[in-house]
């Protein structure tokens, strides 16, 4: 009886593991996601500001914490709050921006596939500080 609960919870496990794999995300598909975001958003080491703020090294980075980019007053007050980027909070944000920032000023509607989600936040990952 024990065996057999044993290989249960090792075939599960098993099972489970290419899902939690995908969940991390393939940072070269996550770089033809951001794509998308590229008309607004550059994320070259000491790169410039577009529309949008330079996101090299967001994960981790406090909102609205680029010097000199002109931020909307929401977004402002979520660095006061010192509202940090994290996997969780970006995916909020990159799912729908206006669900955390309601009066913010990014138009893209975000990102409703999952797995764009994890590939974009693993591309961003790679793109540290």
């Amino acid at each position: 009886m024990r065996h057999a609960f044993a290989l249960a919870v090792t075939l599960a496990t098993l099972a489970a593991a290419p899902a939690r794999a995908q969940d991390a995300g393939d940072p070269a598909a996550g770089q033809r996601v951001f794509n998308q975001c590229r008309a607004c958003h550059v994320v070259e080491n000491n790169g410039r500001n577009g529309v949008g703020p330079n996101l090299h090294g967001v994960v981790g980075r406090r909102a609205a914490s680029i010097e000199g980019f002109r931020y909307s007053q929401n977004m402002r007050s979520l660095g006061e709050q010192n509202h940090t980027w994290t996997e969780q909070n970006l995916r909020a944000y990159l799912r729908n921006p206006k669900d955390v920032a309601p009066q913010g000023t990014m138009a893209f509607p975000g990102l409703r596939n999952d797995q764009q989600l994890n590939d974009v936040i693993a591309y961003l990952k790679t793109q540290a500080g």
